[in-house]
């Protein structure tokens, strides 16, 4: 058995649709308020109709019935054969009158009684007129009094029942006012309602193509794309999910090739950093202050080559997924020290003042993940940091005492507004000059920011207190916040 379901496969069938329920109120309440109109026209054209014809029928009851009076007592003084056939024209016009008069509508019990009364008197004078009796003619001619007077109220009557009807057409006006307007109000939810039904259904699908197209611009591949609704959205999210599959086919291409490339270079850097180090501990001689300056030189950039090699290598495994936080509690003025011995040769060589207010804090973090996002920003302040300058490391409890808030801070250029919004991409390099012979990948910062939201914590830029860039964290210090954000990273 086939199961007929009408369901719009298009967008602009579903839109058509929407708008044929939405006017479906409209429209009958319309075709109501016409009936109602219409059977409104048709009982004041009743009224009218009822109300002439009955004015017209007492009038001529009024002239017939004085006609009828005139023709007999004519014919009671000159009994001649023509006058008798004018009283028989007459009475059979007034017969005639009655009986459409008593076929209209509306009629009660008074008024039938009057017309038959009236009926009964045209008889009996016929009777006595038809007889040739002087005496009968002249008693029957009391009965003109009563017809007239009946006439009178058949007319009053009429009036009466006119002004009945009218009343009714009025109240039953005013009814059907009453039932249009409290139609009419209980149209608006009902149409309201009907846009809010169609506007959320046509929200859902177009939400969810906004959703998963934020989320794959933000670089989240993971979910599948499902879009429900009309073909031709169902259409776009395929397309999509094809767009989102190769975005992540690319992107685990390229952690691949990093991590292969990081692999690579870390061996020959190895060696290039031990030969180095002989060099400077005079294994093949002493050297000369030229070429131990040069030796230092080599060294250093190794060093900052190495570091930027680890960032390659912590991101690639991250986004792979492939690293998890293994969380313990560290006191953090030692792993801050140890963060800055690597620096020592940069700060001592531009003449960097550091600013150390880090008491003997704990908290529960990955400590090598927590060294690594001190060694970028340590890194990123000793580079942007003119000669003479002043590098500013701070940390404390917040008021509650359940988060640790670490502010680095420098007195370099800053960070353009331009390119704050960008500052945390991966690759992303801004155009403010860097120092060094090594220009660095650009991931520093996406590293950093990755880890601290890994952590359950956040990273933000603060203006105001520091004339250069002022980066603030805010990492857990419970355990358990922190192994609830696990899922975070």
């Amino acid at each position: 058995m086939t199961r007929f379901s009408f369901r719009p496969r298009s967008l602009t069938g579903l839109i058509l649709l929407g708008f044929v329920i939405v006017a479906l109120p409209a429209l009958l309440g319309t075709i109501s308020a016409a009936i109602e109109m219409r059977n409104l026209s048709a009982a004041s054209e009743r009224l009218v109709v009822n109300g002439v014809a009955a004015t017209q029928y007492t009038q001529a009851l009024v002239r017939q019935v004085s006609s009828l009076e005139r023709t007999a007592r004519l014919y009671q003084i000159i009994p001649r054969p023509a006058l008798l056939e004018t009283y028989e024209q007459n009475r059979d016009l007034l017969r005639k009158t009655l009986e459409n008069f008593s076929a209209l509508p509306g009629g009660n019990g008074e008024r039938a009684t009057v017309i038959a009364s009236m009926r009964t008197a045209v008889d009996l004078i016929s009777q006595a007129i038809e007889s040739r009796s002087s005496a009968r003619i002249s008693l029957s001619l009391r009965e003109f009094t009563a017809l007239a007077r009946n006439a009178g109220r058949l007319s009053n009557l009429a009036s009466a029942q006119t002004d009945r009807e009218l009343k009714q057409l009025q109240a039953e006006t005013e009814k059907v006012r009453r039932r249009l307007y409290w139609q009419s109000l209980a149209l608006v939810p009902i149409t309201i309602g009907l846009i809010v039904m169609f506007a959320l259904v046509l929200a859902r699908p177009i939400r969810q193509i906004d959703a998963v197209i934020s989320s794959i611009g933000h670089g989240h591949l993971s979910e599948p794309v499902r879009v429900q609704g009309p073909s031709d959205l169902q259409a776009l999210g395929r397309q999509l999910e094809w767009l989102r599959v190769r975005l992540q086919d690319i992107a685990e291409e390229r952690n691949r090739f990093l991590r292969h490339m990081s692999h690579e270079l870390k061996t020959p850097l190895a060696n290039i950093r031990e030969g180095t180090e002989l060099l400077m501990e005079g294994a093949v001689g002493s050297l000369t202050g030229e070429q131990r300056e040069v030796a230092s030189i080599l060294r250093d950039n190794s060093l900052r080559l190495q570091r930027l090699i680890e960032n390659l290598l912590s991101y690639s495994e991250w986004q792979a997924k492939r690293s998890d936080l293994e969380v313990g509690e560290i006191r953090l003025l030692p792993l801050v020290k140890s963060a800055i011995e690597t620096y020592q040769l940069p700060l001592n060589s531009h003449n960097l003042r550091l600013d150390l207010q880090v008491p003997d804090l704990t908290l529960a973090a990955d400590r090598e993940k927590l060294k690594l996002i001190l060694d970028n920003l340590i890194s990123n302040a000793v580079k942007f940091t003119p000669d003479g300058g002043t590098i500013t490391l701070r940390a404390a409890y917040d008021g509650n005492g359940r988060s640790l808030v670490l502010d680095v801070a420098d007195t370099g250029p800053g960070i353009p507004p331009e390119e704050r919004p960008r500052i945390f991409e991966a690759f992303y390099q801004g155009a403010t000059p860097q120092g060094g012979l090594i220009r660095g990948t650009g991931i520093g910062l996406s590293v950093v920011q990755e880890f601290v939201l890994a952590h359950g914590g956040s990273i933000e830029i603060v203006d105001g207190e520091f004339p250069g860039a002022h980066f603030r964290l805010r990492l857990p210090v419970a355990p358990a916040a922190a192994e609830g954000a696990r899922g975070l990273g």
